[in-house]
């Protein structure tokens, strides 16, 4: 398996933020999705960067002192994010993705243009290598 499109979750299935994004609708968006990091796109559809809930919590610590009406002014990229998880190219190796998957619950696919595709969940990488190692008999 050398092609890493076969692990891809297309955009228009993927849950995400623009960069213009307040705070609060930020964390709503993020509450009904249930995940704990969502990438952040730019409204040209670039990858911008990861934004995990520790970091959306502290930025309210921080930036509105836990008052949801001045979380409604503020954009998530004001945020200091942890660590952005870094996306891959369609062309990147499976060692490369495997690689990068181990510090990511997901990374970001990106085309020729830095333009955001979708992601690769660290679960799908997984659950091809357990059939991989330990086929069903």
């Amino acid at each position: 398996m050398n092609n890493i499109l076969f692990f891809l979750t297309p955009k228009a299935m993927c849950v995400y933020l623009y960069d213009d994004y307040s705070l609060r609708q930020a964390l709503e968006k993020m509450e009904a999705a249930g995940y704990a990091a969502l990438p952040i796109l730019n409204r040209n559809g670039e990858y911008r960067g990861t934004l995990t809930e520790g970091d959306l919590l502290w930025g309210l610590k921080n930036m509105c002192y836990m008052d949801m009406r001045q979380a409604e002014s503020r954009r998530i990229m004001e945020i200091s994010r942890r660590r952005d998880n870094i996306p891959v190219r369609v062309t990147t190796s499976m060692h490369d993705l495997v690689e990068r998957s181990s510090t990511q619950n997901f990374v970001p696919v990106v085309d020729d243009k830095d333009a955001f595709i979708g992601i690769i969940t660290r679960r799908a990488i997984i659950k091809y290598c357990m059939g991989t190692l330990f086929p069903e008999d």
